[in-house]
Formats: C-alpha cells, sequence, structure tokens
C-alpha cells in the first residue's frame, strides 16, 4: 500500500500495478467499493499483465484506507483528490470507472489537467422515467442515517432507494460474507450521492454541460445488464464531444473481468489482440 496527502489534507491510500510502458491508468471504483474488492484487483492485474499498463487501485475517500470528511459530500473533494493522484503519478493517466466511479470519472475528466483517456463502465444515469427515479428527496435521508451512524439502514436505504434493488436482494445480502464490508463503506455513500444525484432525475443529459469532457472516451455496457444503464450508457456517450458507446455481450454489472478488461485494456492502450471475447459480436 501507498498513500499521498492531498491538499486539503485527505490521506488517498492505493495500490500500484506496474506493468510496462504503456502508460497509467488509476481505478475509481463505485458505491460500496473499495480498492481491494477482488474483481478490482483483478481488473488491475489484468490490465498490467496484459496491457503494459500501471495501474493505481485507490481506496476513494472514505473507504478502506483512505480518510474522509465526515459531514462534508461535495464532488468538488473527489474531483481535487483524483487531480493530487494524477499529479503524484506524473500528471498525465487514464481514468477507468466503473458505475459511479465513471460518472466520477467523466466530471473529473472535465476539470482535471492531464487525462489522457476515459473508460466509462455503465455510470447509472437515469434520463427518463422508463425505469427506475430515484427520489427528489432522497439526499435528506441518506445524510440522517448516515450522521446517525445506522450503517445497515443506510445500505438498505442506498441500495433500494438510490440503486432501484429490490427489497428482498438486500434482506439477503445481511447473511452473505460480503454484508460486513457493505456495512463499513455505508457511509462513503453519501459522495456516490453527491457524484450521481444531480444526473439521475429522469431528465436528459445536456451536451453542453459535457462539452468540455474532450478526451477519447469509451462508455461500456454489458448486454446482460438492466435496461436503465444500458441506456444511460447511450445517453451519455451520445452527450460526450468525443465518446463510443459499446456494448458487451454476455457482461453484466457485477462483470467478469475475463470480458471486461480486454475491451478496456486496447482502448487505453490503443492495441488489439488477437483474442478477443467478443470479436464475432464487432463484426
Amino acid at each position: 500500500m501507498e498513500t499521498i496527502t492531498t491538499p486539503a489534507g485527505i490521506e488517498l491510500a492505493f495500490d500500484r500495478y506496474v506493468g510496462g510502458d504503456a502508460g497509467t491508468v488509476i481505478l475509481i471504483g463505485g458505491a460500496f467499493g473499495e480498492r481491494k474488492f477482488p474483481k478490482m484487483v483483478a481488473l488491475a492485474e489484468q490490465l498490467a499483465d496484459t496491457y503494459r499498463l500501471t495501474v493505481v487501485n485507490y481506496d476513494r475517500r472514505g473507504r478502506g484506507d483512505s480518510t474522509d470528511t465526515p459531514g462534508d459530500y461535495d464532488v468538488e473533494n473527489e474531483i481535487d483528490d483524483i487531480a493530487a493522484l494524477v499529479e503524484a503519478v506524473g500528471g498525465s493517466a487514464s481514468l477507468f470507472g466503473w458505475s459511479s466511479g465513471a460518472g466520477l470519472a467523466l466530471l473529473a475528466a472535465a476539470r482535471v489537467p492531464g487525462v489522457r483517456r476515459v473508460v466509462a463502465f455503465e455510470p447509472p444515469f437515469v434520463v427518463d422515467h422508463e425505469n427506475f427515479v430515484p427520489a427528489a428527496d432522497l439526499e435528506v435521508r441518506l445524510h440522517e442515517l448516515i450522521a446517525a451512524g445506522r450503517r445497515a439502514e443506510t445500505v438498505k436505504f442506498y441500495m433500494t432507494e438510490a440503486m432501484g434493488m429490490p427489497r428482498y436482494v438486500t434482506a439477503i445480502m445481511r447473511f452473505t460474507p460480503m454484508w460486513k464490508n457493505l456495512l463499513a463503506t455505508a457511509p462513503s455513500t453519501a459522495h456516490d450521492w453527491a457524484v450521481m444525484g444531480p444526473y439521475m432525475r429522469g431528465t436528459a443529459l445536456d451536451p453542453a454541460e459535457w462539452s468540455s469532457v474532450t478526451a477519447p472516451t469509451l462508455v461500456i455496457s454489458g448486454e446482460k445488464s438492466d435496461a436503465l444503464l444500458r441506456t444511460g450508457a447511450a445517453a451519455i456517450a451520445a452527450a460526450l464531444p468525443n465518446a463510443t458507446h459499446r456494448v458487451v455481450p454476455k457482461l453484466s454489472h457485477n462483470p467478469n473481468v475475463e470480458l471486461l478488461a480486454p475491451v478496456a485494456g486496447e482502448f487505453l492502450t490503443g492495441t488489439t489482440n488477437s483474442v478477443h471475447p467478443d470479436r464475432e459480436a464487432d463484426r
């Protein structure tokens, strides 16, 4: 584990995977995610080993070994964290974001100098009322639960009211090994909402708001993911000035890294492997 202290005094913990000379990519996890999440580790290893990338897999503030500012939930804080990481790795890096981390990657790309490329895996933009739309006052209740230290209720509330999961799913999760990790990261969901809340209102995205995201961007969605995620991915790709949307067969929001890593790795490095998990779908 390595750490840096940001200008704001936040200590960010990260693991660095040195793969070669193909550049650096910073991995940005989503809600309840942390750098030790097995699929983030597997993705980091594959991007380093196969695509010669140096991968920085970090804990967003309030997760894992990174510190936080309880009660201060502003997306600009997390953008500043990413800027500090980019500077720490030499002033130039690409970004890979998953779910709300993908939304954060796109927002950071508009403001942080030195962002070369962006891969956004299923950012949860809610752009119509065809599926689930979170309540307008969700933030108030979320902050109340976090301030009261009611972590189990925070997990259930965020999963059902912000992410649209059925209640029976959260009931089952209480009896799984992952429950303790969900409880540990529950307070950080306020940061996820600060990132995505303004873009989950069921309204169309405004291309003018995203016009400064000029870095080449690949938006990925999975064929097996919910329609809401596929619709949101297509919408943000259309709103960005320099983006492509790719639907990967057999992929879901809980991804098979063997399917996700080649798509991301090829885009980040501008290469093409002879063996590709969805090459047939490209023809």
